[in-house]
């Protein structure tokens, strides 16, 4: 491979919540490892992988002018979003007004459901669900209603159409947040599944926040198709939230976008957008963009996605050949898995408190599940060399799943 996904990263003191938060009890990982075991950042959604070299070159050069007041985001900024668009979605019709910023994907979502909603109205979301849906809806007064997925016999991951029809027809819902690529089970939704849920929406006049994020992180074999490409309805009712924070791991540097074809909609976004005068572009992050989306980030790109893709395979088998009880439907894109370790705790006289302690203490920093409506489930990042990776799989086969 032509880029760096095999360096071990040492994180720790450089401003990484991901290990900088172990060990702290009122954290999300509130156990240290026991001495002898290193952490392996294994939880929240970043990756530990260097930078396609693209971004820090970019930032490096701004950073030699030595001013930095006021600006407009430059016309390079929107065209390495309108290019990079065209190329990883075959996007051909996205144009500069219909690109917003945003500070981040959920600061837009609560932008939107103002736009879209009034407190206390009801909004569809599929489970199990992305805790960050979870917060900042309840946090802006609104209602979850949830519609479960379901795996059918292969273990894929499915949206079960009639209990949406459902639900939208008895709780009378007029908006929806639409995740593609699906956090936490990792689906990428066919064609056909993306046409199958715009026709509900369209029947029942809901609109939609389609939060298409981990678009760029699709393991081989899969293919992303954005929501507004479906149908031309599709593109009229859908507001689309982009970012290159999980591509590229730029999620500190703060700066994400949103993609919308209704001018009723792009002037009611960017009236919503500008009340805080919070929701605006720093100038690193524009940078860091556009070095991102330069040609060699999409070299970058896809060479992650061949790693991703390996380590997926790897986990998906060990888990398979060595830890009975524990099922996982392979995901198709993104670099989460969702672990159910129901029937293995069941089998082992376990809780999932027990397991989640029992990979703590030897550096295994895996995420509880049920803060995304997994009941025995156990969320795990798999955006590390492969031999972190493999690490971490043999601390869990010595340590928790067969100790």
């Amino acid at each position: 491979m032509k880029y760096d996904f095999t360096t071990i990263l040492e994180r720790k003191g450089r401003d990484a919540v991901a290990v900088d938060v172990v060990g702290d009890p009122n954290s999300l990982i509130p156990v240290a490892p026991r001495e002898g075991f290193d952490a392996i950042p294994m939880w929240i959604a970043d990756m530990n992988f260097p930078v396609v070299p693209t971004v820090q070159e970019a930032m490096i050069r701004r950073i030699q002018h030595p001013t930095f007041g006021y600006f407009n985001p430059s016309e390079e900024y929107f065209a390495s979003i309108i290019r990079w668009q065209r190329e990883h979605n075959d996007v051909t019709d996205l144009c500069r007004e219909n690109i917003g910023y945003e500070n981040g994907v959920l600061g837009g979502v609560a932008s939107a459901l103002s736009v879209l909603c009034s407190r206390g109205d009801k909004v569809l979301l599929h489970a199990p669900t992305y805790v960050g849906f979870t917060n900042t809806l309840h946090n802006n007064g609104y209602e979850i209603v949830h519609s479960d997925l379901v795996k059918d016999e292969q273990g894929i991951w499915r949206m079960d159409f009639a209990d949406m029809e459902r639900k939208l027809a008895e709780h009378k819902i007029h908006a929806a947040i639409f995740c593609s690529p699906h956090n936490p089970t990792g689906r990428v939704w066919e064609r056909w599944e993306v046409e199958k849920a715009m026709e509900l929406y369209k029947k029942y006049d809901v609109m939609v926040i389609s939060d298409e994020i981990w678009s760029d992180i699709i393991l081989s074999g899969h293919r992303h198709v954005p929501t507004q490409s479906v149908s031309e309805d599709a593109k009229m009712r859908t507001i689309a939230m982009y970012a290159p924070s999980k591509t590229f791991n730029l999620a500190g540097l703060v700066g994400s976008y949103h993609v919308i074809y209704n001018r009723m909609l792009i002037d009611r976004m960017n009236k919503e957008t500008s009340l805080s005068h919070y929701n605006t572009m720093n100038i690193m992050s524009m940078h860091a963009l556009i070095g991102a989306y330069k040609p060699e980030g999409s070299e970058w790109a896809k060479e992650l996605c061949q790693v991703i893709t390996e380590n997926v395979t790897f986990a998906c088998d060990y888990i398979r050949d060595h830890f009975e009880g524990v099922e996982v439907s392979r995901p198709q894109g993104t670099y989460m898995l969702f672990l159910d370790c129901g029937k293995w705790c069941e089998s082992h006289g376990k809780t999932l408190d027990e397991v989640l302690r029992a990979g703590w203490e030897v550096g295994v920093c895996w995420q509880d599940g049920r803060a995304f409506h997994g009941r025995t489930h156990i969320r795990v990042n798999l955006a590390l060399p492969m031999s972190r990776v493999q690490e971490a799989f043999a601390r869990m086969d010595q340590y928790v799943f067969n100790a």
